[in-house]
């Protein structure tokens, strides 16, 4: 379960308030850009900073960084391109593949050419908690020993469920390190059957997501 709404294309007028963009690591995040006009922008200029300094993307009139502009932030080599169909409807949004912790800031998309220059802020957010992992470690004909594995930036905070969305007693959470990254684990024993809900929580990113098991007991 997502708590954030999708991310839809937003006008370049609004850019009084940022969006924020929140993905998983590793994951491809969208940075959307829509001229109000929707005016044919193939034959123009369009610019993408981080954090006001870092070069991201830059088109002009059909010259790119992929096809042989200078200038790209070595951060971001190889890894956006933008949507060279849309151009016609006004679109300069990009898309970043492979996003890593180092991803997160504050980006600009801008048309430099047009008066008054009016930058698109973006903020994007890369550490959402993917969809936990549920495993069974032991069990009875009544009992099961379920463990739940979640992790994200900031760790995020993990309970466990029952189909009525009551939050259950469970182990105290346990957090481990591996291959860079925090993990953080929470076990519990239940005792009947039903389906159980793992649900990791971002507080700060407004993000929120649960993985499902069903358990059936046969001594019931």
């Amino acid at each position: 379960m997502e708590l954030l709404p999708l991310v839809c294309l937003c006008l370049l007028s609004c850019s009084g308030d940022a969006v924020r963009v929140v993905v998983e690591q590793d994951s491809d995040a969208v940075l959307p850009c829509l001229i109000s006009t929707k005016e044919n922008i193939t034959g123009k200029l369009f610019d993408w900073k981080k954090d006001g300094q870092k070069e991201v993307f830059m088109y002009d009139a059909g010259i790119h960084y992929n096809n042989g502009r200078t200038g790209q932030d070595e951060q971001f080599k190889g890894r956006v391109s933008h949507f060279q169909d849309q151009l016609k409807n006004g679109n300069a949004s990009i898309k970043i593949t492979r996003t890593k912790m180092a991803d997160s800031g504050n980006y600009s998309c801008d048309f430099p050419r047009h008066q008054p220059s009016q930058p698109f802020i973006i903020e994007l957010v890369v550490g959402a908690a993917p969809e936990p992992y549920i495993k069974i470690l032991a069990e009875t004909k009544h009992w099961r020993l379920l463990q739940c594995e979640a992790h994200g930036d900031p760790l995020p905070t993990v309970e466990w469920k029952d189909s009525d969305n009551n939050t259950l007693p469970a182990e105290k959470p346990h957090i481990s390190e591996r291959g860079g990254r925090s993990y953080v684990t929470v076990k519990i024993t239940v005792t009947k059957t039903d389906n159980y809900s793992c649900v990791a929580t971002q507080e700060t990113l407004s993000h929120q997501v649960a993985a499902n098991t069903s358990v059936l007991l046969a001594g019931e």
